[in-house]
């Protein structure tokens, strides 16, 4: 992989590049190019990652700290843990994959208008997202990142991440070679959301492939996704484009930006308790969900944000969508999305289709 490219757009990133990328920007490039709302940006290949790990010649003190350590003894991972991780960070990058990786940033830059243009720097390793296990949230993601450096030091914190306690631990649990596990780095135009989540194209609690189930909740997706906020909860189906399952969760803080900064605060009474989507933006997320479900050809688990920035009706945008790892392994016991007839007499019989502005209690 000498010859590969150290820097690839999600707009070019086809599926010849998949293996150099990891799972995250593989699927944002493949989301772009099927013409599904992604945000811009681009892929810090593995190349750069080995580069810098061959040049440091740090591999084998890391290879024997790990195989020192019980990773049932948490003192013991944790200390070795962060050891890892400091040798990661002080991994030099060569030049020539500095200045790529610069000279990409500044033209994101330019593209979209805006000098240091904030971005989202986003962990995406070679065993994410596999068919066998699912990598999702053991690896960082730094929000509203600005300037080069910045770019730069973030993506050696992404490096870093795979030597987390929890990335350890699972990647022994799941029978992974530390060593044989690479990190690419997405770096994706920043979205202002006003509000963020999950949809997954299944409903979770039993796997029914009849609807599409989202979470949402005010301000960045961080606050759904680490479990900091109970989100709101809608249930669409996916035949008659309908809501038929709502709750609407007190929120009582959301990740939002000041100061430049991504931060969780406190909300007032009223914005915690009002539904964090209309109802016709819950509509386009499930169907935006169900087309990349359609590209991808199975169950899909999604990050989506509705975002500020741009007009109503064109606002919601895709940040993730990676296979669901649950219910898709039992496929024989879920009831069929084809199933049209069911569908249709599910969403008639269902109390929330005459109140469809309901609260569910």
């Amino acid at each position: 992989m000498s010859d590969a490219p150290h820097v690839i757009t999600f707009d070019t990133l086809t599926e010849h590049y998949q293996p150099i990328v990891g799972g995250k920007c593989a699927s944002l490039g493949t989301m772009s190019q099927a013409g599904l709302p992604v945000p811009p940006g681009f892929a810090v290949t593995t190349a750069v990652f080995a580069h810098a790990r061959d040049l440091s010649e740090t591999q084998q003190e890391i290879n024997d700290l790990l195989a020192d350590t019980d990773v049932d003894d948490s003192a013991a991972l944790a200390a070795a843990a962060a050891k890892c991780r400091d040798i990661v960070t002080g991994w030099p990058l060569a030049p020539d994959s500095e200045q790529l990786i610069r000279d990409e940033y500044a033209a994101l830059s330019a593209y979209c208008g805006v000098e240091d243009l904030p971005v989202a720097v986003r962990s995406s390793a070679t065993a994410e997202d596999s068919p066998d296990a699912s990598f999702a949230g053991e690896h960082d993601t730094y929000l509203w990142v600005r300037g080069a450096d910045e770019v730069i030091d973030k993506i050696k914190s992404c490096w870093a991440s795979m030597y987390t306690d929890r990335a350890i631990a699972y990647r022994e649990e799941m029978g992974y070679e530390h060593y044989n596990v690479d990190m690419a780095v997405a770096v994706q135009k920043m979205v202002r959301p006003r509000s963020a989540g999950v949809a997954f194209t299944l409903d979770p609690t039993n796997g029914d492939r009849s609807g599409i189930c989202i979470d949402s909740a005010w301000g960045f997706g961080e606050g759904v996704v680490s479990g900091a906020v109970t989100p709101d909860n809608f249930l669409v189906d996916k035949v008659m484009w309908c809501v038929n399952r709502r709750t609407i969760s007190p929120k009582a803080q959301a990740y939002q930006l000041h100061d430049d900064a991504v931060s969780l605060v406190d909300l007032d009474e009223e914005t915690a308790n009002a539904p964090s989507l209309t109802d016709e933006e819950i509509i386009a997320i499930a169907k935006l969900a169900r087309t990349a479900e359609k590209h991808y050809g199975c169950p899909q688990d999604i990050e989506w944000a509705v975002d500020d920035d741009l007009p109503a009706g064109e606002d919601v945008v895709l940040l993730q969508a990676r296979p669901e790892t649950v219910w898709s392994k039992k496929s024989h016991e879920v009831k069929a999305e084809s199933d049209l007839m069911s569908s249709i007499v599910s969403t008639l019989v269902n109390p929330l289709y005459a109140k469809r502005g309901g609260t569910e209690s």
